[in-house]
């Protein structure tokens, strides 16, 4: 028989990982952004101010790259327990 897969760990565990992932965009795109951007912008990285750069740029590649961890995370969840695609 097959066994039966685990919804509730499954989905506690992608909550978890989105609730991470989330924090982490938050904590670029708000926090060195807006929050602490006076602070970093005595840092310049290619010309221009961190704070600034941060606040247009660095949230956007932020964001960018969490979406592909993200999948990577699910890919690696979906197999521990035993989903897959049809």
């Amino acid at each position: 028989m097959d066994k039966k897969p685990d919804h509730t760990g499954y989905w506690r565990t992608n909550l978890k990982y989105l609730l991470i992932l989330l924090s982490i965009w938050f904590l670029v795109s708000y926090g060195f952004g807006i929050l602490l951007k006076d602070t970093l912008d005595n840092i310049s990285l290619g010309g221009f101010k961190l704070g600034f750069w941060f606040a247009q740029q660095g949230s956007i590649y932020v964001f960018v790259i969490l979406i592909f961890v993200y999948v990577r995370l699910m890919n690696k969840l979906d197999q521990k327990y035993g989903y897959r695609e049809k």
